[in-house]
């Protein structure tokens, strides 16, 4: 996949840990663990602004586009 999800990486400048940006974003353990494992096929605008609110942060320090060379 050519999209990485950054997310620990922003939850760790941060220190915010996985339960605490649950609860603020209004999501699951096992749907926000997901999205930072970068097993995601999807994520609603919403959610990503919620997670950019929470960490205050922008969606390009979340989420990386890689070239891998793979045309899907």
């Amino acid at each position: 996949m050519s999209i990485i999800v950054n997310l620990d990486v922003m939850m760790a400048k941060r220190k915010k840990g996985l339960s605490e940006l649950a609860a603020e974003v209004d999501l699951t353990l096992a749907n926000l663990s997901i999205l930072k494992n970068n097993k995601a096929k999807a994520v609603r605008f919403s959610t990503l602004n919620a997670i950019c609110k929470a960490l205050d942060c922008q969606p390009g320090d979340i989420l990386e586009f890689v070239d891998d060379g793979e045309d899907e």
